[in-house]
Parts: structure tokens; C-alpha cells; sequence
């Protein structure tokens, strides 16, 4: 009866000791992955909303393409499935994160957890 029972104490510690060793493996995986929120506007006309998972640092352009079919030169988009720019018409996509203006290309902006990425097609202005 001993023996079962120091066998059953055994399993036991050996359980306990794995189980908050899994945990913690599960958190620091969690932790690597994020989830950024990208809306695509014509103007102010909402065309695409979703809420992409990425790894911790990645860029916009890396969540963009996750989402759309995307055409970008440098890092700059030139179209958002099959919405383009028109150069001589002055109409560009440009985007915030935030609702700040980011003046970088997406493929250089690094995003953090819960970031929200706005891209708007629209007439650029100068002033």
C-alpha cells in the first residue's frame, strides 16, 4: 500500500511541476502575437474593415498584405485590391495609425498591439 501510495505522490509532483511550466509557454507565445485593426476608406466611404493577427513589430505593409491583394512600390501603395491611385487626378492612398499621419512608407512603420490603421484613397491637397 506504501508503495501505491508514493507512486501516486510521485505523479502528482511530477504533474504540478509540468503544469505551470506549460503556462508559461502558452503566455510568452501569447505575447508574441498581436491583433491591429485596419479600415480602408474611398474618400469617406468605408470599403474593407478587418482585424488582423501579426508578430509583435511587424510593419503595416506586412498586415496590409495580410488582409488585401496590394500593390506598393518603396513601401509606398499604389492599390488596394484593385482601388488604385490616379497621379493625374492627384488621388493617393495615405494612411494613419492612430489618427496620426504617418509620413514614412508602411513598409517602415512598425505597429504595436490594438493599433488602428486607417487607409483613405483621396484628391491630396497642399495645404
Amino acid at each position: 500500500m506504501k508503495k501505491i501510495t508514493s507512486i501516486i505522490v510521485a505523479l502528482l509532483l511530477l504533474i504540478g511541476i509540468a503544469a505551470p511550466a506549460t503556462n508559461a509557454q502558452v503566455k510568452s507565445t501569447n505575447n508574441s502575437k498581436i491583433k491591429v485593426t485596419y479600415t480602408l476608406k474611398n474618400n469617406k466611404k468605408q470599403i474593407g474593415k478587418k482585424t488582423i493577427t501579426l508578430k509583435k513589430n511587424q510593419s503595416v505593409m506586412k498586415g496590409l498584405k495580410k488582409g488585401w491583394k496590394v500593390d506598393e512600390k518603396g513601401g509606398f501603395v499604389s492599390a488596394i485590391d484593385g482601388h488604385k491611385q490616379n497621379d493625374k487626378k492627384k488621388i493617393y492612398w495615405t494612411f494613419t495609425v492612430n489618427k496620426k499621419q504617418v509620413n514614412v512608407g508602411a513598409n517602415k512603420k512598425k505597429l504595436h498591439n490594438k493599433d488602428k490603421v486607417e487607409f483613405k484613397l483621396s484628391k491630396y491637397s497642399a495645404n
